[in-house]
């Protein structure tokens, strides 16, 4: 899931991001790269406070949605909008079969190896900082 997210630059502040379909949440960051980063981190502890709590959980609208909401028309002015990924940790792994080129693997287990990792953790942290950056 994703979801839109306003960035505002304030000069000598840096940027703020912003969700209009999660009120509250809010983060910020030196340059606007930071402040998706960091909002993707605040989006998911949102989340979990939600979640923990038992509140029900707001569902994103789309890009076409958030800009056709006059009642934003204010909070967007200025504004770039991004999508923000929602990367949920459910407390537990999942085992999955997957086919790789074997070249790639042994290049996967090498790194992985270097920086104290097993497999898994290591795909598992590419594959999160691969969504978090689109």
């Amino acid at each position: 899931m994703r979801y839109v997210a306003f960035i505002h630059h304030e000069q000598d502040v840096g940027y703020g991001i912003s969700f209009p379909d999660v009120p509250g949440c809010v983060s910020i960051g030196d340059t606007a790269d930071e402040a998706v980063r960091n909002g993707c981190e605040a989006l998911t502890f949102h989340y979990e406070g939600l979640i923990s709590d038992g509140e029900s959980l707001p569902l994103p609208r789309s890009i076409e949605e958030i800009k056709a909401d006059d009642s934003l028309t204010d909070w967007r002015y200025g504004a770039d909008l991004v999508l923000v990924p929602l990367l949920l940790d459910r407390g537990s792994s999942k085992r999955v079969n997957i086919s790789i080129d074997p070249g790639l693997l042994d290049a996967i287990d090498e790194e992985a190896k270097a920086r104290g990792m097993t497999r898994s953790a290591f795909l598992a942290s590419a594959a999160r900082h691969e969504i978090q950056s689109t």
